[in-house]
Formats: C-alpha cells, sequence, structure tokens
C-alpha cells in the first residue's frame, strides 16, 4: 500500500508559496501600507527561501551554473529593488535578497570543502567562523535581512535532515534569530480572557510547517518554470517601484 502524499510539500510548492508570501509582504512595504496582516504573511517567505537554497546547493547539476543565474538576477533586481524599497535608482543603504543568498552560499561550499577532507575540530572552527563571517558581512553590506537572514540560512545547511533534532535545532534557531535578532512589533491579542502578546516576526516561524512537510520530491518541473522562479524577483519589484513612483 503506497503511502499518502497529500499533505507532503513539493519544491515546487515551496516555491511557489514563497513567492506569493514574499509578494504580499512587497505590497505591504510598497503600495499598500498599513496593512499589517500582510506583511504578517509575509515573514514565511525569507525561511523558505532560506530552506530552499539549502536544498538547491545539494541538489543542483552544476554549482557554477546556480551561482551564475543568481548572480545575474542580483544584478539584474538591484534597480528595480532600489525604486520598490528606496524610490530611487541609486539607494545603497540596502542591497536586494539575492547578495544574501550568493553570500550564504559561499559559506556553505567552504564547510562543504572543509567537511569532505578535514577533521573535526577543523569542521567545527569553519562553521563556528562562517557564523561570525555572515554575521558581520551581513551587517556590513546591508543585504536584505542583514546578518540575520544569512544566519536564517546557515541554520537549515548546519540542521539539514529529518530527524527530531533536526527539527529542534531548526526550530531553536528560527526562535532565536526572528524573535530576538530582529524582533519588531508586536501585537496584543486577548484570548480566553488572557492578554497574549504576538511579535509580527514570530509568524516566519510558521514556514517550519510546510518545510517540515516537505520529503525532496521536486513536484512539477521545466526550464521555463525554473526561470520564472528567477525572472519574479525583478520584474514584481519593478511594477511594485514603478506603480509606487506614480
Amino acid at each position: 500500500m503506497k503511502k499518502s502524499r497529500f499533505l507532503e510539500t513539493t519544491s515546487t510548492s515551496l516555491h511557489i508559496m514563497a513567492m506569493i508570501f514574499m509578494l504580499c509582504d512587497h505590497l505591504w512595504g510598497t503600495v499598500i501600507p498599513g496593512n499589517d496582516w500582510l506583511t504578517c504573511i509575509g515573514r514565511l517567505a525569507f525561511p523558505l527561501y532560506a530552506f530552499m537554497l539549502v536544498e538547491g546547493y545539494f541538489h543542483t547539476r552544476s554549482l557554477k551554473k546556480y551561482v551564475g543565474r543568481l548572480l545575474i538576477f542580483a544584478v539584474l533586481s538591484e534597480i528595480p529593488f532600489n525604486l520598490a524599497m528606496g524610490s530611487r535608482m541609486f539607494y545603497p543603504v540596502h542591497q536586494n535578497v539575492l547578495w544574501s543568498f550568493l553570500i550564504s552560499l559561499g559559506l556553505i561550499h567552504w564547510n562543504e570543502k572543509v567537511k569532505a577532507g578535514g577533521k573535526l575540530w577543523k569542521r567545527v572552527l569553519v562553521g563556528l567562523v562562517s557564523l561570525v563571517l555572515g554575521y558581520v558581512i551581513g551587517l556590513f553590506t546591508m543585504v536584505d535581512y542583514y546578518h540575520a537572514g544569512i544566519l536564517m540560512v546557515m541554520a537549515f545547511y548546519f540542521f539539514r535532515g529529518r530527524k527530531w533534532w533536526h527539527y529542534a535545532g531548526q526550530l531553536l534557531c528560527l526562535w532565536y534569530i526572528n524573535l530576538e535578532l530582529l524582533g519588531g512589533l508586536s501585537y496584543q491579542w486577548t484570548i480566553l480572557g488572557r492578554e497574549i502578546w504576538v511579535t509580527q516576526q514570530g509568524f516566519a516561524l510558521l514556514a517550519l510547517i510546510p518545510i517540515w512537510l516537505y520529503r525532496g520530491r521536486q513536484g512539477y518541473h521545466s526550464k521555463a518554470l525554473q526561470y520564472t522562479y528567477y525572472v519574479f524577483y525583478p520584474v514584481h519589484l519593478l511594477m511594485l517601484g514603478l506603480i509606487k513612483l506614480l
């Protein structure tokens, strides 16, 4: 008897969810401000992308081509990102998220190279140094999500797997990164007569539900769909940026 896959997510479904959540967040940040429910939904986007970036590293047929595509679209996305987030073509105080992913891929690759032939102490040392480097580089380059974004990618890298301690590590890391490092606005809810504070950034932890339902299946795939994932980022930012300027 075949096991039901009804509740399983695939690479395709995770990418589509991430795009929808990202669009919600960017709508809130550009042309529909004040609707906080949009950014609460949008908090789920980055963890999904961070997780899929790690999976992409291990499943890509060519790391050079993977990095090359990210680099090309990082450059193409910079002006649309500047228009959407800064209302100008030159906006040096904030860089688009694809640069965050490129930095993260570099750190992952360094760890993997050491892991292939290094002793345990060396692997641990490189792992710790890569976290410090990710923290510092993320802050000083001012990439999207800054240091927290790179640390989130590394959390999915270091706790990649389906054992209970992988899940526990992902949960604890995302809890610390989103609620302690990022924090931010909180909402006061009254449930059964008790006041509960919910942090806006805490909604990011809900992304772990579809992530934990992933079992390595790719789902529907085509070249056109693959490039849609990349093209969507600069195109939707450009459209939002132009609408914002009008």
